[in-house]
């Protein structure tokens, strides 16, 4: 019996590392909207920082799969940490979108001389296979020279119909990219009351 489970056992932790070595882990990206950035204003911004729930701050996407259900799957994860790629697109974002390029990330500057800092609080960043993203964002917007500030939310629900994640991160984009329109239009908004 002792010699039947010296082999079996070996076996079978030969065969359950075959299993994992054969699914490859996927590396997944939000993408910022394509446009030409063509410079058509001095405006200059910090975005950052950016915080995201505690559920989906980690390498492993998170689905939901019932009414108080979450599942992390571990072989499709973030390219980067979620806040910094939500802050990378917004940027990228809002440089299109205002026609600058004088957009960077907080904290690689800590220019006092960027007219505008953005600070965004991610409150959901949910995923559904097969039905929707949601993304609820609470900005702030401060002008560097008085103080003053400009505070919105942006809530935006993308239908998803595939049941892949490439399908999952294209909508989620979308999602930053509305995020990245209710900024800028908030920073010219802004920038006309201050002249």
């Amino acid at each position: 019996m002792r010699h039947l489970a010296a082999i079996a056992i070996p076996c079978a932790l030969i065969i359950l590392m075959a299993g994992c070595a054969t699914t490859p882990a996927r590396f997944y990206t939000l993408s910022a909207t394509p446009g030409s950035a063509a410079t058509s204003s001095n405006l200059s911004v910090i975005v950052g920082p950016v915080s995201v729930p505690a559920t989906v701050d980690r390498p492993q996407m998170v689905v939901n799969t019932g009414a108080n259900q979450v599942r992390m799957d571990e072989f499709n994860l973030w390219a980067s940490p979620l806040q910094n790629n939500i802050s990378r697109v917004v940027a990228q974002n809002l440089a299109t979108l205002l026609g600058t390029p004088h957009v960077t990330l907080f904290p690689q500057t800590l220019s006092a001389d960027a007219g505008y800092r953005v600070a965004i609080e991610v409150q959901s960043f949910d995923s559904t296979l097969g039905q929707a993203v949601v993304l609820d964002a609470v900005w702030t917007i401060r002008r560097t020279k008085d103080g003053k500030t400009e505070m919105g939310r942006t809530t935006v629900r993308e239908a998803v119909q595939e049941t892949d994640y490439a399908a999952l991160v294209a909508a989620h984009s979308r999602t930053v990219a509305r995020l990245s329109q209710d900024i800028a239009d908030a920073v010219r908004a802004l920038d006309r009351s201050g002249q």
